[in-house]
């Protein structure tokens, strides 16, 4: 059997294709699922799907009628995929439930020391010959407060990093983390951990209850000197409201690895393109915001066990097995 997978990234192809090797043959297509690309997986049984993928009503209808069965999306969040169109449609969907925590907790911190250091006007001074200090002043983070809104396995992997800056430690999940705890984290309600934070970081999952998390109110609840930092979904933050938080002068540094409206920008090249989503434009201006394109996860380590469990999915698929990484069982 062949699998087609979407939205092939240069680095990520040879892993997939050594993965699948001696079990499935694979083709891989940078390009990514929606609308008009899904015809192109007429006659094929599986097929895989990056994050960013389009797998709404109207394109999961297209896969079924081209005789798509299965997809395996190689990612942990499903939010883009309509789980009861592909129920009634009988198609079975997986995902990858777990990979490298340490990935996105690593470049969460990494978002955070580049924005309270200034790495990238420093960087971007240097290679001007412009070496004066002038407005590159951070602050050190030890003694200082860190929120960890969701303490799950990346949260719990950024908190071991902020203990060992020597930080004060405060979290917000619907359960508390022991691990999280035993490094002097305390459980406080929402409000208090964004009023009290001086650096807060979000890994929670998006879902309606999640969305906007950090909305207008929070922005404001949180002072005026934070960093923020979101490498889990876009939705979580109401940018339109950041972006007028931003312009009154608030916030010492916000690091974005996602945005709410990436779809269709994030992993492409719109250098050469007038990007007509004014938000964006506009939050990309600030001296003190830095936006990079969904990379968080993208560590030889976490890619390698992501097409791993990819592979195993389809193999369950095949065998009519069921595991913890299925979304819609096969029918």
């Amino acid at each position: 059997m062949e699998i087609l997978a979407f939205g092939v990234q240069a680095d990520e192809k040879p892993l997939i294709q050594r993965a699948f090797r001696g079990h499935h043959e694979v083709r891989c297509l940078h390009v990514f699922l929606n609308e008009d690309t899904a015809p192109i997986a007429a006659g094929y049984e599986v097929i895989s799907t990056s994050v960013n993928a389009e797998l709404g009503a109207r394109v999961l209808e297209i896969l079924a009628a081209g005789g798509t069965r299965m997809i395996a999306q190689r990612s942990t969040g499903f939010n883009n995929i309509d789980l009861k169109v592909a129920e009634r449609l009988g198609m079975t969907v997986a995902r990858v439930s777990y990979y490298s925590p340490y990935s996105v907790a690593e470049f969460a911190w990494t978002l955070a020391m580049a924005v309270n250091r200034r790495i990238v006007r420093a960087s971007t001074r240097t290679r001007d010959f412009d070496f004066r200090l002038d407005g590159l002043m951070g602050r050190d983070l030890r003694g200082r407060t860190a929120g960890v809104l969701g303490t799950g396995k990346i949260g719990e992997a950024f908190t071991r990093i902020a203990h060992g800056f020597g930080m004060r430690l405060l979290g917000w999940d619907v359960a508390e983390n022991p691990v999280c705890m035993e490094l002097g984290m305390t459980y406080v309600p929402k409000e208090q951990l964004l009023a009290e934070s001086d650096l807060v970081t979000l890994h929670v999952p998006l879902m309606p209850e999640t969305t906007h998390l950090i909305d207008a109110d929070a922005l404001k609840t949180m002072k005026d000197d934070a960093i923020l930092v979101n490498s889990s979904r876009g939705g979580l933050i109401d940018t339109a409201a950041l972006v007028t938080e931003l312009r009154a002068g608030r916030f010492a540094g916000v690091g974005l690895d996602v945005y709410e409206a990436e779809a269709g920008l994030f992993f492409l090249d719109k250098s050469l393109e007038a990007i007509e989503d004014d938000t964006l434009a506009r939050l990309v201006t600030f001296p003190n915001v830095l936006v990079t394109s969904h990379q968080a996860y993208y560590t030889e380590d976490a890619v390698g066990q992501i097409v791993d469990a990819t592979v195993h999915n389809v193999l369950d698929y095949r065998a009519g097995r069921r595991s913890e990484n299925v979304l819609v069982p096969r029918s």
